[in-house]
């Protein structure tokens, strides 16, 4: 398939930082280091101060930005505009606005290669995957797969060959082969897939079901459902907890996170008293909290992980999904982010 650059910029960095300004949005305090959430229901993020657990300021984005991404070599962060069908890199540290990239469309939920030289994007809304070539910094379309109802969420191997997408509305697990680009199989998994955790040594992929109140395990090599592991309604999305052992999942309708032990594949233990619609997390530096997203909510919270307690909402914008640390926890096992 021949390859179209889609590297062309909308604005500069000055031009960008200008538009902001002129709108009333952008704060001075946004120097600082902060935690930056997606809006995605009013098109803005939210800067909040780690420090302060103040909001601290809020830039435009496209419309609909769910997910985010930072570049390999962290020097951005992708903002993926779904709806505005553009990607917007920002300072990941500030939140300042770098520059934007037109032409991508329907950028619902974002990834890269291990290997950095693919950049995955699934069209939630246009039921397809687009793979583009990346080089560092510029993208080029190279293949487009119609793929089903709603691909929503993904994760790679460690050696780049596979990247598995879940399919919402026919409850399918998908492999596609990254050196042909072919969809290599399909296999159903349950009710509303969304969320992806692979399993130390990549024995098994985790798969949320939004659609009901358990994570499948399932056996990737094998393409089958080895085990169901009770969670709670509306299981999503994941976090690595670092700690070499737990990952958490946010039960989206039950408004709850449970934690899997990924050797046993054991439910170990929820957290309650949340707001509605726990979604996407966040691990603290020194592994002492867990920031979470409401999209129920317009909040933020804070989860004090000593006692599995929420300590701390921030009221932010409208629909919170993505969210993201500078100073983040690394993620020990593939395709946390």
């Amino acid at each position: 398939m021949r390859n179209f650059f889609l590297s062309r910029l909308t604005s500069t960095l000055a031009a960008g930082a200008a538009l902001v300004v002129a709108a009333g949005f952008f704060s001075p305090v946004a120097q600082a280091n902060n935690v930056i959430v997606l809006n995605s229901g009013e098109a803005t993020l939210s800067l909040v101060d780690e420090a302060t657990r103040q909001v601290v300021g809020t830039i435009p984005t496209g419309k609909e930005p769910h997910h985010l991404m930072v570049t390999p070599d962290n020097s951005s962060l992708i903002v993926a505009n779904s709806v505005s069908n553009n990607l917007m890199f920002v300072d990941p540290k500030t939140g300042k606005v770098q520059r934007w990239v037109e032409g991508i469309e329907d950028p619902y939920q974002i990834g890269f290669s291990p290997d950095h030289k693919w950049m995955v994007t699934t069209g939630l809304r246009l039921d397809r995957l687009d793979i583009y070539h990346y080089d560092g910094h510029n993208l080029a379309l190279a293949s487009r797969l119609p793929l089903g109802v709603m691909p929503s969420h993904m994760a790679f191997t460690t050696d780049s060959k596979t990247v598995f997408v879940t399919l919402q509305v026919s409850g399918e697990l998908a492999a596609i082969d990254l050196n042909t680009q072919q969809v290599k199989w399909k296999m159903k998994v349950g009710k509303v897939p969304a969320g992806l955790w692979m399993t130390p040594g990549e024995k098994y992929l985790l798969v949320g079901m939004t659609g009901a109140d358990y994570v499948a395990v399932v056996d990737w090599k094998n393409q089958k459902i080895v085990k169901t592991i009770p969670t709670g309604k509306g299981a999503h999305n994941f976090r690595s907890l670092v700690d070499g052992r737990h990952v958490a999942v946010s039960n989206r309708v039950a408004s709850t996170i449970s934690i899997i032990d990924e050797d046993t594949l054991t439910n170990v233990g929820d957290i309650t008293g949340l707001m509605p619609g726990p979604d996407d997390m966040e691990l603290s530096a020194d592994r002492r909290y867990l920031w979470v997203t409401f999209r129920f909510a317009k909040h933020i919270g804070i989860i004090d992980l000593s006692t599995r307690k929420l300590i701390q909402t921030i009221a932010v914008g409208r629909s919170p999904h993505g969210i993201y640390f500078f100073d983040r926890a690394p993620v020990t096992a593939p395709n946390g982010a």
